[in-house]
């Protein structure tokens, strides 16, 4: 059986053409058992032939360090990397892919899986695995602030603290949509906090006040939610989208999340959003904050600096036959 234990090397077949896979799992990633997962994509490895190994990943803690000598190793052999996990799992791998030039498969396993279905790959893991097969690299545009990357979104205020709130829910009660938008409900009436940007594009400054900044770089998330068209239909051509309520209470910002759910929040007149391609945003009056980047939170210091990366990801994309429409 091809890699039988962790790190061994698929030796015993004919290898399929294409790169060979190291493959990361994060083992503390949605509720999927990793072991079983692994049992599955060996499997359909194994039957066609594709060498592969999987990577040793000893906990989430470990994840970043396991992917990056991962992704030097695949760099080394012409190999990829591919992400087995939710939209923060493979950010994290995303980013030790870009950082050593290698390709990027991704096998979704998260809740939402923005970044996969916005670029039709199939939710269920064996179908996207056998995809994957058959997949071929295509450049991906990533954003990042002050040289974080992100692939769906990146923001702070308010929607950090959404971010946040939920996993302690999702701890608490499973990790289910309607835990999700509970959680999300107990945050809007909490939260009381508005911030004060000052914000440069262009050469052009602006002072905004507003509870958050969200800053997309995923289309599919964008279109769902209801910003226009014209600014959803930029992103992804060297374009990110920012969108920014204005300052409001409580009721007016639940009101907003039920637009946004129905998909038309860009129709609401507290809400501003605009396509760019670098950003620079002081908060005054604060020396660090919590950002969020496709779910993860940390904390930065401002001034932070949205921006298209320099240089695109290359995504194994599925070919036409294997693409799942974007629902």
């Amino acid at each position: 059986m091809l890699a039988a234990q962790t790190d061994d090397l698929a030796t015993d077949a004919t290898p399929a053409s294409g790169p060979e896979l190291f493959v990361v799992i994060n083992p503390g990633s949605g509720e999927h058992d990793s072991q079983q997962t692994r049992d599955t994509l060996a499997r359909v490895f194994d039957e066609a032939g594709r060498r592969h190994r999987f990577v040793a990943v000893s906990g989430p803690s470990d994840l970043a360090q396991a992917a990056d000598r991962a992704a030097q190793q695949a760099r080394g052999c012409g190999g990829a990397i591919v992400a087995v996990g939710g939209d923060g799992t493979i950010n994290t791998v995303a980013q030790a892919a870009w950082r050593h030039g290698c390709m990027l498969g991704v096998l979704p396993q998260g809740t939402f899986n923005l970044f996969g279905r916005d670029h039709g790959i199939a939710q269920e893991l064996e179908a996207a695995a056998r995809a994957l097969l058959n997949a071929r690299p295509g450049p991906v545009q990533v954003g990042e602030v002050n040289d974080r990357l992100f692939l769906v979104n990146a923001s702070l205020g308010l929607y950090p603290q959404l971010l946040q709130d939920r996993e302690t829910f999702k701890r608490q009660f499973g990790r289910h949509r309607w835990v999700a938008i509970l959680s999300g409900l107990v945050t809007l009436f909490e939260w009381r906090r508005q911030l004060s940007l000052e914000i440069e594009m262009d050469g052009e400054r602006t002072r905004v006040t507003t509870p958050t900044l969200f800053v997309g770089n995923n289309r599919l998330q964008l279109g769902r939610i209801g910003i226009a068209p014209e600014v959803v239909g930029r992103v992804g051509q060297e374009r990110l989208a920012a969108v920014m309520p204005k300052p409001i209470g409580t009721l007016t910002m639940v009101w907003l999340m039920l637009r946004g759910a129905f998909g038309r929040l860009g129709e609401a007149e507290q809400v501003h959003s605009f396509a760019f391609r670098s950003l620079k945003v002081n908060v005054l009056g604060m020396r660090k904050l919590k950002v969020a980047a496709d779910g993860e939170v940390g904390v930065m210091r401002p001034p932070l600096r949205f921006a298209v990366a320099s240089r695109p990801l290359t995504l194994l994309q599925p070919a036409p036959q294997d693409k799942v429409p974007i629902e």
